[in-house]
């Protein structure tokens, strides 16, 4: 068989069909515009608009804070309105937004434009989420990974760029990479003009009282269960912190490693993450599967805690191989996670009310973008018994999730039988 050939073999093994693909080419557009944009927004905002530090800190912290609203009113939105259509609108609200950045240096200005994009960011990660979900169906784990897969790839790319861009060092370079952002939203969003609006999940209502007034009764905001599920969520990303302020930071103050080490960490986390992800994505390829799998990512936390409690020992080299391992486990934590939590949100969610639920779920990361850096860095403070105590926790409650899901599987097993409510 040929190269051709076997490609394109690969290619129609991709769940979702035609559009399918295309959403993975959203993907990929999307991630490589937000990783050109994310390594050097703090410097775009000190170098070209000329904020102080204390200003850069309040717009990062409130227009994450508005961000935040973003996940559960899109996916309200999407139970709605057509999600493509939906989502559109969200990726071209990014791109205004990154556009309207490069035309002022107003610090109110800024943090309304920084909180429209961070808003409509939110939103966009949750409907791009539902629709692969729609699209997928029973593959939609299979989909995740490839389509994770190609995110990593794509913010791989534009990290590189961004670091080309960086040793240039001029304003025109920055603003050059904050435009190519925006046109990365604009071409995911005449990518997924292009798809076809999914087909909606049908109603499923109990027999017995109004089909009607049980269809409205899906609140997560109600849903204990869901609420539950998605308080331990937002532990188990915490994960992202650790890469992104943990490792640096401690690397830094707290051991004898070479501070050159800290890149090609984030480099090992990426190429575990684009090379893994899809071969161990069969591991919890259905929910029962995925719930088991919280008890060998509970030992995997807990592994983790220790490798970088020991990356405090005396001596370069030793510093090294512990921190190295650490990130290693911290990156296969990160794939197990992804995997289970992308099953796990839509198992848990009502067919008709998926976005709303989605929406709620995806509070968790949003959350963990605020209580994450205050974690990892009272982890630091603490010194090799805090990462002892946060590897512990997040392990801990791994375990309560895997109890919490099981009875919430239980009771949905033990429920009334459901028929189909017609789509008008």
């Amino acid at each position: 068989m040929s190269w051709n050939s076997r490609r394109a073999a690969l290619w129609e093994r991709i769940p979702g069909g035609l559009d399918g693909r295309r959403m993975l080419s959203v993907a990929f557009v999307d991630r490589t515009g937000s990783g050109l944009w994310e390594a050097v927004s703090v410097l775009y905002f000190t170098y070209v608009a000329g904020l102080s530090l204390a200003q850069i800190g309040t717009l990062v912290a409130a227009s994450g804070a508005i961000g935040i609203a973003g996940a559960p009113i899109g996916g309200r939105i999407a139970d709605r309105l057509p999600l493509t259509r939906v989502l559109v609108a969200f990726q071209v609200l990014r791109a205004i937004a990154a556009f309207a950045l490069l035309t002022t240096d107003n610090f109110a200005l800024l943090l309304l434009f920084a909180s429209m994009g961070s808003f409509g960011d939110r939103s966009a990660n949750v409907l791009t989420k539902l629709y692969a979900a729609r699209i997928a169906g029973a593959d939609r784990v299979r989909y995740q990974a490839v389509s994770r897969t190609v995110a990593n790839a794509g913010w791989a790319v534009g990290g590189l760029a961004a670091a080309g861009a960086l040793a240039v060092g001029s304003v025109g370079a920055y603003q050059w990479l904050l435009a190519c952002n925006a046109v990365s939203f604009l071409g995911s969003a005449l990518i997924t003009a292009l798809c076809a609006e999914p087909q909606t999940p049908s109603r499923a209502v109990a027999k017995s009282g109004d089909p009607v007034a049980q269809l409205k009764s899906a609140n997560p905001w109600r849903d204990r269960r869901y609420l539950a599920f998605v308080a331990t969520e937002t532990v188990l990303f915490l994960d992202d912190a650790v890469f992104k302020i943990g490792l640096p930071l401690w690397i830094v103050h707290a051991t004898d490693a070479p501070h050159g080490l800290v890149p090609l960490l984030m480099v090992l986390n990426n190429v575990m993450v684009v090379g893994l992800q899809v071969p161990l994505a069969r591991w919890g390829a259905t929910t029962p599967k995925a719930r088991q799998l919280l008890l060998p990512l509970s030992g995997v936390f807990a592994f983790a805690g220790v490798a970088i409690a020991a990356s405090a020992a005396h001596g370069a080299t030793l510093a090294t191989v512990f921190l190295v391992t650490a990130a290693a486990a911290f990156t296969l934590a990160e794939i197990l996670h992804a995997t289970i939590s992308w099953e796990l949100s839509i198992a848990l969610a009502p067919d008709h009310a998926q976005g709303t639920y989605l929406g709620v779920h995806g509070l968790a990361q949003s959350v963990q973008r605020s209580v994450g850096p205050l974690a990892v860095t009272a982890a630091i403070a603490t010194g090799p018994a805090g990462w002892l105590t946060f590897g512990t926790v997040i392990a801990g409650t791994c375990l309560v999730q895997h109890r919490m899901v099981g009875r919430s599987l239980e009771r949905t097993a033990l429920s009334v039988p459901s028929v189909t409510l017609s789509e008008h």
